[in-house]
């Protein structure tokens, strides 16, 4: 087997294990408080990624003034992230919240052009355009569909920009295992301080098994698109990201009994199809840059 196809399918999987976590936190917190159930998830995802990490000799918590800020500010995102996204999901169907996530990554090209000066050409910008387009139709301001719940996955996605571009600032010195961990970390004592205000509940048997389910695809999520990334290469793996969307309406389905209506359809259409192609035109370019340095 192929390292793409290989990488492929660990990122299928990955969206995969994603996807679950968030039907099985969208499920416990249903009855569980949400600050006790983040807590509880990120306990458990905090020992054993520092398990992992101190088992492989990958967590050392030394950095340069430089890698410290990047550090700092892409824990403020991941928490700002994990938050709007928890508070969206109670109330909002899976898949209409993952398809306002699908802009992610024509999000994070728009941010890296203002940001860093990273060249943008008129077909990325034309398909950042229609990508805005497409989340348009899902949340449709104006409608009763549209509320302070889809205003929330927009600042989730926002604050997924400022966590992956704090990352890119961070050198190779930093393990990736040490930042996930701290990132797990900081969400756990951030919702351990807020859970004596929104109040704690024994929890049920079937409850944990929620929560600790969550946090087993969270954990697996994060090894296997570790895995895809690493290997393939990127702009054959990272477009199957997408597949997160098909997961999400399936389990939305199966587990809530919700589907996407037509609108939100199209416009998840449209803004997947944006940004596959942003990033066949990143390949493209990354095969110009190539071609033209060995000339």
């Amino acid at each position: 087997m192929t390292d793409n196809r290989r990488c492929i399918i660990m990122m299928i999987a990955a969206m995969a294990a994603f996807t679950a976590n968030d039907a099985c936190m969208k499920a416990a917190t249903a009855t569980v408080p949400l600050f006790q159930a983040i807590f509880v998830r990120g306990l458990m995802t905090t020992t054993v990624l520092g398990a992992l990490a101190y088992a492989t000799g990958a967590l050392r918590f030394r950095f340069g003034h430089a890698d410290g800020a990047a550090i700092a500010l892409r824990t403020i995102g991941e928490i700002a992230a994990t938050v709007s996204f928890l508070l969206a999901l109670r109330q909002m169907p899976l898949a209409n919240l993952s398809a306002i996530m699908q802009s992610l990554p024509l999000a994070v090209t728009l941010a890296a052009a203002l940001l860093f000066g990273e060249r943008v050409g008129w077909r990325r910008v034309t398909g950042i355009v229609a990508g805005v387009g497409g989340v348009l139709m899902i949340i449709r301001p104006g409608t009763e569909g549209f509320d302070r719940w889809s205003i929330l996955g927009l600042v989730s996605v926002c604050c997924v920009v400022l966590r992956d571009m704090a990352t890119r600032k961070l050198s190779r010195a930093t393990p990736s295992t040490t930042v996930a961990f701290m990132a797990a970390a900081s969400v756990a004592v951030m919702a351990a301080v807020v859970v004596p205000f929104e109040g704690w509940k024994p929890l049920t048997l079937h409850e944990f098994g929620l929560v600790a389910l969550a946090a087993a695809f969270l954990i697996a999520g994060y090894l296997t698109v570790v895995s895809a990334t690493r290997a393939g290469d990127v702009a054959v793996v990272a477009p199957f990201r997408y597949t997160a969307l098909l997961f999400a309406i399936v389990l939305g389905w199966a587990m809530f009994d919700t589907l996407p209506d037509s609108w939100t359809l199209a416009g998840s259409a449209i803004v997947v199809l944006s940004g596959v192609y942003a990033f066949y035109r990143e390949r493209q370019r990354a095969r110009h840059d190539a071609t033209s340095a060995a000339e």
